[in-house]
Order: structure tokens, then C-alpha cells, then sequence
């Protein structure tokens, strides 16, 4: 079973963005099916990332502050979906689309 932790607050991006270690962030729009079929692949695939990695979900259409935020916080362009290798408080790597990888996220976090 995924253990998301929901993306709610803006400060929850200054905590990641102050933590040392690795954090994932996994931008899904609630409307849209190619995003849900690459969180569900993403799902499938999630245990090939370390246990101890926190893994964050945006629901941006409800979140759409935060999700603006991100890109500023973190240098990249919007994308739905789309996720983020935040390591050390700067991001490391983003794709999105048919590019999500859980196990290409896993490589880069070890």
C-alpha cells in the first residue's frame, strides 16, 4: 500500500525544502485519465523506492497554490502529472508523463 502524504500546505514545501535526505513529490490532476493511469503504474511499481523516502501527492486542482509554488520553490516548469526527486532541498530530477519511473526515481535516490 502507497503511504502518500497528502500535499496540503505551503509550508510543508519549505520542510522539504529544508530537509536533508531524499523526498518525492507526485503532481496528479484528479480530471485527467493519462495522469491517473501514471499514478497507477507509478503505484505498482512504488516499492522500488527506499522505504524511508517521503512521498508526497499534490491533488493540484484542488491545490493549485501549491502547486505554482513548487515551481518557483524548485526551479522546474508545470506539468501534470508529474514528479519530483527533491534531494537535499534542491531537485535533482523531474519528468512527467509516460516518463514517470518509480524504479528511475529509486536509481537516483541510491
Amino acid at each position: 500500500m502507497m503511504n502518500w502524504i497528502l500535499l496540503t500546505d505551503q509550508q510543508q514545501l519549505q520542510d522539504i525544502k529544508t530537509s536533508a535526505g531524499s523526498s518525492v513529490i507526485f503532481k496528479h490532476s484528479t480530471r485527467c485519465s493519462i495522469s491517473m493511469m501514471v499514478k497507477k503504474k507509478f503505484e505498482l511499481d512504488w516499492d522500488a523506492i527506499p522505504k524511508n523516502t517521503p512521498l508526497y501527492f499534490l491533488d493540484l486542482l484542488n491545490y493549485r497554490d501549491i502547486s505554482n509554488a513548487i515551481a518557483d520553490v524548485f526551479h522546474v516548469h508545470h506539468q501534470s502529472p508529474q514528479v519530483l526527486l527533491i534531494k537535499n532541498g534542491e531537485c535533482i530530477s523531474e519528468s512527467s508523463h509516460g516518463e514517470i519511473s518509480a524504479e528511475e526515481i529509486a536509481e537516483q535516490i541510491t
